[in-house]
């Protein structure tokens, strides 16, 4: 059996998040679909900061790191306020403005980040995130970088 490579992992990923997102749109009423998303999205943030941000910044991809590190602030905001259980009408508006942001991050991550993958992680580092993938949860506690007071 051929192992998923991490840009392919990831980028399942994002697209389980998209579909929990579309999920919840398609029936407003229903919030588990959206509750999945958030923390699946949380979870997706906190491994790419603490997993693959520091590398791909040391291998001279500082300027789309920043970016990207910019935009979970953006994102960590907008989840913030999908916590706090939002009427089914401000839940929907935050949802699309989440579906706009992530449509934008995404697409960057997959076509500039992502590919240098293979090259910039360290096997020990790759492994790890391979067990992270596989199992892992987001401290409790834990914010994004560009979220933190």
């Amino acid at each position: 059996m051929e192992i998923e490579s991490l840009a392919a992992a990831l980028e399942r990923e994002h697209q389980e998040i998209d579909a929990g997102i579309e999920a919840f749109t398609a029936e407003p009423g229903v919030r588990e679909p959206l509750a999945r998303a958030v923390r699946a999205l949380r979870r997706h943030i906190y491994l790419e900061e603490e997993f693959l941000f520091p590398a791909l910044h040391a291998a001279g991809l500082m300027a789309p790191v920043l970016v990207m590190l910019r935009e979970h602030g953006e994102m960590w905001a907008t989840l913030d306020v999908l916590d706090g259980e939002p009427d089914a009408d401000a839940a929907l508006t935050l949802c699309r403005r989440l579906a706009v942001q992530l449509l934008h991050h995404n697409l960057k991550e997959e076509k500039i980040l992502y590919p240098e993958l293979d090259r910039v992680v360290p096997e020990p580092q790759g492994e790890r995130l391979r067990g992270f993938l596989d199992s892992g949860e987001t401290p409790a506690g834990w914010v994004c970088l560009r979220a933190r007071k």
